[in-house]
């Protein structure tokens, strides 16, 4: 069975190389799963309703370790299949790996029909920025890809994403290794800033900074988010300076950050007409990785970590 994606080309002012191809409809689960309210509607009411989407939890013991739990698990999910990527092989099979291990591990893979995205992962290769859709084209040599992977476990999701170079590198991997280098640098510092009384509007000045540094732009039309029995609450976490983003970090508060940086000097980004592909202007490639963090009384913890 296919989805409804046509096979004819829209008429678009594409900005890169890539181009949608065909992608099969969306994938079952098995009915004891407890799935989130969406899973069936496409519409996360539970989540738009919450008063944590202008106040931001504190989570108790109990919480705490649940969120540990679903963490751990999309750590394993994104080992198993990053594991998988080589030259050849489909983000379409990447998704169904993805939705695989998840629901054999009792879980439900939180992008799944969300806001009515039709897969279990997110894949971004070269200009796409976030949010690609995983299809039928073969992975290339000299790719990059984001795997962007979330796991609901026992009512709570844990949420990371980690760029790959396809391929056994050579020329192209030096300037690609550069881009992802830097990006991953970035949110490692704007972690080790993490802990109680920290301004989660600092951290995007970390984040621009280290992007300016190596001669990149940060996306603003993305940002971190709080998580836990939600997908996506309060804090917003943005990536670049002179934000305006409220609140300070206290122990027990959850949330991503999740750098994007193009290989240009342009920050913005344009969809495709699925309305989910967003991609660079001018088709330069982009890198992003993402945490969940949780605030200790001294620090912070990186739940995804491996």
């Amino acid at each position: 069975k296919r989805s409804s994606r046509s096979g004819k080309m829209p008429t678009f002012a594409w900005t890169g190389k890539l181009r949608p191809r065909k992608t099969t409809a969306k994938r079952s689960y098995p009915s004891g799963l407890n799935p989130p309210d969406y899973a069936s509607s496409g519409w996360p009411e539970e989540e738009f309703g919450s008063r944590f989407q202008s106040t931001v939890e504190v989570k108790p013991h109990e919480a705490r370790q649940a969120m540990r739990a679903a963490c751990s698990l999309a750590r394993h999910v994104m080992d198993t299949v990053a594991w998988a990527l080589e030259p050849g092989v489909t983000t379409e099979e990447l998704d169904r790996i993805c939705h695989a291990v998840t629901v054999g591990n009792g879980a439900y893979p939180s992008p799944l029909n969300y806001m009515g995205f039709p897969k279990s992962l997110c894949t971004s290769v070269n200009e796409v920025v976030c949010h690609g859709i995983p299809d039928a084209r073969p992975l290339e040599d000299g790719d990059i890809v984001n795997l962007d992977i979330t796991v609901r476990l026992n009512g709570y999701h844990g949420d990371l994403n980690e760029t790959y170079y396809v391929g056994k590198g050579g020329a192209k991997s030096k300037a690609a290794q550069k881009l992802m280098d830097c990006t991953r640098k970035a949110l490692e510092k704007a972690i080790a800033y993490c802990r109680p009384g920290r301004r989660f509007r600092d951290l995007g000045e970390i984040i621009a900074e280290e992007a300016s540094r190596g001669g990149y732009a940060s996306v603003k039309d993305f940002c971190g988010h709080g998580i836990g029995q939600l997908f996506h609450c309060a804090p917003n976490v943005p990536h670049y300076a002179r934000n305006k983003a409220i609140g300070v970090m206290k122990e027990g508060m959850t949330f991503t950050i999740e750098p994007m940086f193009n290989e240009s000097s342009s920050h913005k980004v344009v969809h495709w007409p699925d309305g989910w592909t967003a991609v660079t202007t001018n088709g330069a490639r982009s890198a992003q990785y993402e945490h969940t963090l949780l605030i200790t009384s001294d620090g912070v913890e990186v739940l995804t970590a491996r």
